[in-house]
């Protein structure tokens, strides 16, 4: 087995610790109970150096499973948007009246994406207006008819 099977298998196995962890100490219960737990703590004596080190211990570790969970979440989302570009390229690309070069404007720089925004509002106006006309001189050839 070679090392990157091992470490991936690894990550499987924390990423699902990690879920049902973070899931498990996000419900509300179980955060009522830690409280109770504490309250009882300081009614009971026991020392609170203890309690204050295990609950330090146990935010870091809850921090760190949430933002290994969200890590994942972010990699998922990115791979859906790399879906979609592709998916809207293929669409843009195979419509007859679309722009080949408003395909892969993702990767432009900003500047760059504004203008042909723009550029693409103009040929919209541009293609209403000849519509509008197109549609006033049919009325007027009909209306002399």
């Amino acid at each position: 087995m070679s090392e990157q099977d091992e470490r991936s298998k690894f990550l499987i196995i924390g990423s699902r610790v990690s879920s049902w962890a973070s899931d498990f100490s996000a419900h509300p219960y179980v955060q009522i109970g830690l409280l109770l737990f504490c309250a009882a703590w300081f009614l009971v004596g026991l020392p609170v150096d203890i309690l204050t080190a295990a609950l330090s211990i146990l935010a870091i570790s809850l921090t760190q499973m949430v933002l290994n969970r969200q890590n994942e979440r972010e990699m998922e989302a990115h791979r859906r948007d790399v879906a979609m570009h592709a998916k809207l390229d293929e669409l843009v690309i195979a419509s007859r009246r679309a722009r080949d070069e408003m395909a892969g404007i993702e990767e432009l720089d900003e500047e760059d994406i504004v203008e042909l925004k723009e550029k693409a509002q103009e040929a919209r106006d541009a293609a209403e207006e000849a519509a509008e006309e197109a549609a006033s001189a049919a009325k007027g050839s009909a209306s002399k008819a």
